[in-house]
């Protein structure tokens, strides 16, 4: 079993050898505007672009909570787009982070990495604007990643 890396940095760079998925946290609205997605789309525009694709065609599709799409934008690189909040604000019904709908998706992540032979690179999901708690991510990710052998890395702002 691996153990999660902490390093200072962007998760949009990751770091390290290999096939490397980017992961990260969206709504179930089809919002994408705000947050870690704006650092992605100033990336590259495929992963906002199939988001927006997969959310106005959910009719015919798997959008919903707990789903994850995986786009691929370079050749040894790809992002996972989990649908894992509920709405974009917080109100009467608390916060929006639904980590039921994470630990699913991360489920997903896991078997996807595990295909390409990647490792995991993320922010602190679900807890920035979906208000989320790391002490209840961080098991999540830790059960469905590192317990699976699959190297994670997470990426906090700043020097």
């Amino acid at each position: 079993m691996s153990e999660i890396r902490y390093v200072r940095g962007d998760a949009t760079v990751p770091r390290g050898k290999g096939v490397k998925l980017i992961v990260h946290v969206c709504n179930d609205l089809g919002g994408w505007g705000k947050g870690f997605v704006l650092a992605l789309s100033r990336r590259w525009p495929e992963p906002e672009a199939a988001y927006r694709r997969w959310h106005r065609e959910r009719a015919g599709n798997d959008f919903a909570l707990g789903a994850a799409q995986f786009v691929r934008v370079g050749p040894f690189l790809w992002v996972a787009n989990m649908v894992g909040q509920r709405g974009m604000r917080t109100g009467s019904k608390g916060v929006p982070v639904r980590y039921d709908a994470i630990d699913k998706a991360l489920a997903a992540v896991a078997d996807k990495a595990l295909e390409l032979g990647a490792s995991v690179h993320m922010p602190r999901i679900g807890c920035g604007l979906a208000g989320g708690r790391w002490s209840r991510i961080e098991p999540l990710i830790a059960d469905r990643l590192t317990a699976r052998d699959i190297e994670v890395t997470v990426y906090d702002r700043g020097d």
